[in-house]
């Protein structure tokens, strides 16, 4: 296992902080929190910070969109949830909306579906109330707006009642 150093010259830190974002797109907020980890003066920072942007190691805009783009994909998160994680990391309201931009309207009303009729479907409760809140609470957890989900919800149980 690698011991952690104790201290790092700029460059070392400039060649440690590239490798770092090569691996992965990151936020400024990481970079900081990497930055303060490796116990860099504010001055060294900056530097490092404005090293990175200008080498287009870190770019806010194209994390916003790599990040919104992975969890719609992988996680099925809703609009609401990736915005919030990406408030949560700092980003701008303008880099925002332009990682929204990259999810396709279909496809995002075609993962709620997917995703609601799945969990209603396969949630066994008798009462009508509760298995609604229980389909309605999934889908509001992973972040898709209360209108849509409980407008699919209605519109699951009208199917399965006529199925019947």
């Amino acid at each position: 296992m690698r011991e952690k150093k104790s201290t790092y010259t700029l460059e070392e830190a400039k060649r440690s902080l590239e490798k770092y974002c090569v691996y992965q797109d990151r936020c400024h907020q990481d970079i900081e929190r990497k930055l303060i980890d490796m116990r860099m003066i504010p001055e060294a920072r900056e530097i490092i910070l404005l090293h990175l942007m200008e080498h287009d190691f870190l770019n806010e805009e194209r994390f916003a969109r790599n990040f919104a783009r992975g969890k719609f994909n992988i996680k099925k998160w809703g609009l609401i949830r990736i915005t919030n994680e990406l408030k949560i990391r700092e980003i701008s309201a303008y880099n925002i909306n332009a990682a929204l931009s990259e999810i396709d309207d279909a496809e995002y009303e075609e993962t709620l579906r997917e995703l609601g009729k799945r969990k209603f479907f396969s949630t066994v409760e008798h009462v009508v109330l509760k298995k609604r809140k229980k389909v309605a609470d999934y889908l509001l957890r992973r972040g898709f707006e209360s209108p849509k989900v409980y407008a699919l919800i209605r519109e699951l149980e009208m199917e399965n009642n006529s199925s019947k």
